[in-house]
């Protein structure tokens, strides 16, 4: 039987073992934007490119580093829209939470319920799986957090990952320049090199954005704090 007769059905499986709503979901994510996270000794980093197809958009109305509270933030691969579902659901969860403990949420609470949610929209009718991972980076408990969640609700805690198209490439780059004792900054520079390895083009500050989370919270990073940051790899 054709594959189509079970592309319709979040949960039939195919004769091969297959969701395919799952698949394509997933493929979604590997055509994505590379995205890259790294967990510093004082930090977490995460980073991605930032490329438009068309010179007149204004590439910095358009954000994928996106905070979700003052201690936790998120990037993704796959599409966009369904990324910024995520990221309103994300918000309104760590609210939620704040207003009834008074007190933050952590990473890994939040990344629970993100999974609970992902989990929902492969066995819910009428709906689809999202097109997206996700990775979540914290500060709680006196310590960074990178978590991984993807399209078939499953999550993982990294020391360092990446997502989207080359994303095989920039964790072979990881696991040979990753080391737990480096710091901030030096997490920093090494995300931008990771997304650099298959990078077309030039790197500059408008195709690319980098976020990071310590002590004081989760923040985006300015152009100019990019620039600076590649002028000390070029």
């Amino acid at each position: 039987m054709s594959r189509e007769r079970y592309s319709f059905s979040l949960t039939t499986f195919s004769p091969a073992g297959n969701l395919a709503q799952m698949e394509y979901a997933m493929a979604a994510v590997a055509d994505g934007a590379t995205s890259v996270g790294i967990v510093a000794s004082n930090g977490v980093v995460i980073a991605t490119e930032h490329k438009f197809n068309s010179p007149l958009v204004e590439v910095h109305s358009i954000h994928r580093v996106e905070k979700i509270s003052n201690n936790i933030g998120s990037v993704y691969s796959g599409m966009g829209p369904d990324y910024r579902m995520l990221v309103k659901h994300a918000r309104k969860m760590a609210t939620k939470y704040y207003l009834t403990y008074k007190e933050a949420i952590s990473t890994e609470q939040l990344v629970q319920r993100m999974v609970d949610l992902m989990q929902e929209y492969t066995q819910s009718g009428g709906v689809r799986p999202f097109g997206a991972s996700m990775l979540i980076c914290g500060w709680d408990f006196d310590r960074p957090h990178l978590y991984q969640v993807d399209p078939t609700s499953a999550s993982f805690a990294w020391q360092a990952s990446a997502l989207g198209k080359n994303a095989e490439r920039g964790k072979i780059f990881l696991e040979k320049r990753f080391s737990p004792e480096m710091e901030l900054p030096d997490a920093v520079h090494t995300a931008i090199l990771a997304l650099k390895e298959g990078f077309q083009g030039k790197i500059d500050c408008d195709n690319i954005e980098v976020g990071v989370c310590d002590e004081r919270g989760f923040r985006r990073l300015e152009p100019t704090e990019i620039d600076d940051y590649l002028s000390n790899i070029m």
